[in-house]
């Protein structure tokens, strides 16, 4: 029975390792392949390196405005597309790889935000909130997928109205519970206030000093801190035993599950996991900004549109896409106003139109 086991996982994992993953080798081929769009990439590279390092000529400034509302605009995005990215991450856990469909998991979010400022305010630790909103909300999704998804898999119409009614309950309950006002949670005193990058803001033109740009510590760390989590979760699915067995039981669950392998119990530590993660993403957004009733439609949106461009079950390509609809919604809001709702879904569908699978997807 062991002997089979090895046998039948040692297949199933070969079939995963040959699935084609973005390397250099997909890299040299695209850039075979088209020649011109390449070298249009580079230029665009070559000219947001100039834009984000050099000072700006007086020209420059009179068509774009200060340096500094650019650079402000850019790391806001890309810290916006960090808290992008901890949604989606687990969205696409639970959606990309587990095929279920869960819209619930907007909800998880607001949970975890709420949950966040009322331990942070009993305890007065920013830092206590994260383990323990974690292992709550955490609970919450090991529940609703033991308990309800578990028994509709591969029925995709069912999860999908199912989660909407849970999303609607969940709504009710935190509109009981919390109001409809706003709740934000301070930032402990360590991350409280600007700190200086090594990017140049200013050169006066008299004297030649240069202007460093000032950035909230906050907003820095908590990118720092998507930065990690976001390697660590591509080092466990690519680079360990237990990736290599959630991907396995993804391409062919009965066979794993014929093997002896209990993969129902693996795909709920990751439901949960992914669940958890989402209520760690609630607590971060309400320290960016405030959370009130209707953020966790919103966050919802943006997770499938992140997934959507990134690539169903890719971390990379979650990264990727919540980098461009970040730093594209806030490009949005500081130099196209009047357009910047649309953007977001105009990428959307710019890549649907030419990349159905995502940037980073794979075709099933």
């Amino acid at each position: 029975q062991a002997g089979n086991f090895n046998l039948a996982f040692i297949l199933t994992v070969a079939k995963v390792r040959h699935r084609s993953l973005p390397g250099r080798s997909e890299m040299d081929n695209f850039i075979k392949r088209y020649p011109l769009w390449s070298l249009i990439f580079i230029l665009l590279a070559i000219a947001f390196l100039y834009l984000v390092l050099a000072p700006w000529p007086p020209e420059l400034v009179a068509t774009w405005g200060r340096k500094q509302i650019f650079l402000n605009a850019l790391l806001g995005g890309i810290t916006l597309g960090a808290l992008y990215f901890l949604v989606a991450a687990g969205f696409t856990l639970i959606f990309g790889l587990m095929r279920v469909v869960n819209l619930a998991h907007g909800s998880l979010f607001l949970i975890g935000g709420y949950l966040g400022y009322e331990v942070a305010t009993a305890s007065g630790s920013w830092l206590l909130a994260f383990p323990i909103v974690f292992i709550v909300v955490g609970l919450i999704g090991l529940l609703m997928q033991f308990f309800i998804f578990s028994k509709m898999e591969g029925e995709e119409l069912r999860q999908t109205l199912v989660s909407i009614g849970l999303s609607i309950v969940f709504a009710d309950l935190m509109l009981w519970w919390w109001g409809g006002q706003s709740y934000s949670i301070l930032a402990p005193q360590f991350l409280q206030g600007p700190m200086e990058l090594p990017l140049v803001s200013n050169v006066n033109d008299s004297t030649g000093a240069v202007t460093w740009l000032r950035y909230p510590s906050v907003r820095v760390w908590i990118l720092v801190a998507a930065i990690v989590i976001g390697i660590a979760m591509w080092l466990v699915l690519n680079r360990t035993a237990l990736g290599m067995l959630i991907r396995a039981g993804v391409d062919d669950r009965e066979m794993l599950a014929a093997s002896g392998v209990r993969i129902h119990l693996v795909f709920l530590a990751v439901f949960g996991f992914g669940a958890g993660l989402a209520g760690i993403a609630g607590i971060i957004g309400a320290t960016f900004q405030s959370l009130s009733p209707g953020e966790d439609t919103r966050f919802l949106l943006a997770s499938l549109v992140v997934v959507i461009v990134g690539g169903m079950g890719s971390i990379v390509g979650a990264a990727l896409g919540a980098l461009i609809i970040g730093v594209a919604e806030q490009m949005g809001f500081v130099y196209a106003p009047t357009y910047s709702i649309v953007l977001t879904f105009l990428i959307m569908a710019a890549v649907l139109a030419f990349r159905p699978q995502g940037l980073l997807g794979t075709r099933r």
